[in-house]
């Protein structure tokens, strides 16, 4: 067995000595010898000192103390992938029993949308409108992007996607238009309003129709998550096809992303994209408290005064339950216990980063290859993108979705979003923190060894590696668990099923047997942090539902108030 060796050294070490000088004579003979050969001691063990490392980790941290390369003999899997990933692919095509756009559009009936949040936020309301427009037979109208949201960004849907290549992959299945046609010469205003969240093909017809049959012209406001989960499969699978494929970037974009990955591959063969979530806004909504004492509770509780109906919670029920994301240090921990070395490369997307280099330094420590756009790009570069909030994702969505791994601390709209994506894409390995086992892990991390916590942690991460068959078909949102969209090549099921022992489990586990025990372990994550429409049930749910049972309220879209932390916490 190779020997292991000590990982995140620092140097600490002091030398004091006194001298004491004796003028006698009879000793200086045996002084200048003595002397010399204290000082080449001296020396050569200040030589060894300065060589020799200790751990960087916190007091209350395990060593970790394995090898400087992917230790995947200790893991006993291939970090970089999944060999059961090849039986596994996207599958969205339509049915034979899909009707043409042009056999089933309606004339002067035309659905608009006004989507809401950050950028991955606004992708899945326009995944969701072209499906919500096939269930009307209408034409539905390029998506307005949100522009008044925290973000503040004045980006059209033309200059993030590309508008033509949207309309003709789509023509197919649903006719779009770049903007409604005039009404008797002059500029048509659509009727404004809104459908409940997760509106089923039911609900639609039963509450936008009567609208769109008797106005020809509806707008459809704050529109993301406004469709069920659960449609009939070509329906999910049309789903897939504006996702994954017409849902394209400007090539500017494109160009721009493309050039991000080469430069991190050029530093390494694999690299590890890490969306790290743990700004102030995010913290102060999640009640968690990470031991900074009343600097740290007043500064979060400044920020959630600013929700006035925001709920007081028990920080140390929020962490037992997995509600509290991880802390960059725990997040470098948990990768480092599941085998991926200090060599590795890291690009990490965040925003503000809570206390910001003071927060960051451990998760450095852990992994000092550690990049992101502003590091491996010039300014100049950057500098057409800047100014613009979802141009600046639409690059990180692009490093991450080409990574190598995939990591995430919470379970936001990128996570999902990117989730779904490379599981469509051949079940890239998509590591998601089961936050309820790791927080337990962590509060009790001072009384394992190295080896105890690792193991401890590669157990709990059983079923949230990006493996395929870890969530059940209509387990989650579809749009991180596109199920409808994967197909399963059954010609290599016998050669898959006996890999399972890599899961751990016996030669006589069946296919059926994975999946149920990572459906099990996938429970645990259900209490990750709200995404915006939770929260807005949480500060003003009894008002919002009551306005929703209305029949066909007429809610303008400029008043609808949306407080600017929903989409923090979201993207």
């Amino acid at each position: 067995m190779p020997s292991h060796r000590r990982r995140h050294h620092h140097f600490h070490h002091s030398y004091h000595q006194n001298y004491n000088h004796n003028h006698n004579n009879n000793f200086f003979p045996f002084i200048i010898p003595a002397s010399i050969f204290s000082g080449v001691i001296l020396l050569l063990f200040f030589f060894l000192s300065f060589h020799a490392h200790f751990p960087i980790i916190t007091d209350h941290l395990p060593r970790p103390h394995f090898s400087d390369n992917d230790d995947e003999e200790a893991t006993g899997r291939d970090i970089w992938g999944s060999g059961l990933s090849k039986h596994f692919y996207g599958c969205s095509n339509a049915s034979n029993h899909f009707a043409k756009a042009e056999e089933i559009t309606e004339e002067n009936r035309y659905v608009c949308i006004a989507t809401s949040g950050g950028l991955n936020q606004q992708r899945t309301g326009i995944t969701d409108a072209v499906v919500a427009a096939r269930i009307l037979n209408a034409t539905l109208v390029v998506p307005m992007l949100d522009t008044r949201s925290f973000w503040k960004d004045s980006s059209n849907f033309s200059q993030i996607f590309d508008v033509d290549w949207f309309i003709s992959y789509l023509a197919n299945d649903v006719r779009i238009i770049k903007e409604l046609p005039l009404k008797e010469g002059e500029t048509w205003d659509p009727y404004h309003m809104r459908v409940p969240r997760k509106c089923t093909e039911s609900c639609y017809v039963d509450r936008v129709l009567p609208q769109l049959l008797k106005r020809h012209a509806v707008l459809l406001t704050k529109f993301d998550y406004r469709l069920s989960n659960r449609l009939e499969t070509d329906l999910q699978k049309l789903r897939c096809r504006v996702n994954y494929h017409a849902l394209k970037y400007t090539d500017p974009i494109i160009k721009m992303g493309e050039k991000l990955v080469m430069r991190m591959r050029s530093m390494n063969t694999h690299y590890i994209a890490l969306h790290l979530r743990f700004e102030p806004d995010m913290l102060a909504f999640s009640g968690c408290y990470y031991g900074g004492g009343e600097r740290e509770r007043n500064e979060l509780g400044k920020i959630r005064r600013r929700w006035k109906t925001l709920h007081i919670r028990d920080p140390d029920k929020v962490r037992r339950l997995g509600r509290c994301p991880l802390t960059p240090e725990e997040v470098g921990l948990m990768l480092r216990a599941l085998g991926y070395g200090k060599d590795v490369h890291v690009y990490v997307a965040s925003g503000e980063v809570y206390r910001g280099e003071e927060t960051l330094a451990p998760l450095k420590a852990l992994f000092p290859n550690f990049h992101s756009k502003y590091t491996i790009t010039s300014k100049e570069e950057l500098e057409p993108f800047a100014p613009f909030s979802s141009r600046m994702a639409a690059l990180d969505y692009i490093v991450c979705d080409e990574s190598n791994v995939f990591v995430t601390n919470n379970n936001g709209n990128m996570a999902k979003i990117l989730a779904g994506r490379r599981r469509y894409f051949g079940h890239k390995p998509t590591i998601r923190p089961n936050n309820r086992k790791l927080s337990m892990l962590f509060m009790n991390r001072e009384n394992m060894t190295w080896d105890e916590f690792a193991s401890a942690v590669r157990k709990c991460q059983k079923g949230f590696m990006g493996e395929p068959k870890e969530l059940s078909p209509g387990k989650g949102e579809f749009h991180e668990n596109p199920s409808a969209c994967i197909c399963e090549d059954f010609t290599g099921k016998e050669v898959a099923e006996s890999n399972l022992r890599k899961f751990g489990m016996g030669k006589s586990s069946t296919w059926a047997d994975l999946n149920a025990t990572v459906d099990d372990e996938s429970n645990d994550n259900e209490t990750d942090l709200p995404d915006q429409e939770e929260v807005e049930d949480d500060t003003s749910g009894s008002q919002e539902n009551s306005q929703l049972n209305k029949t066909q309220t007429d809610i303008n879209a400029s008043t609808v108030a949306e407080p600017e932390l929903e989409h923090m916490l979201s993207d």
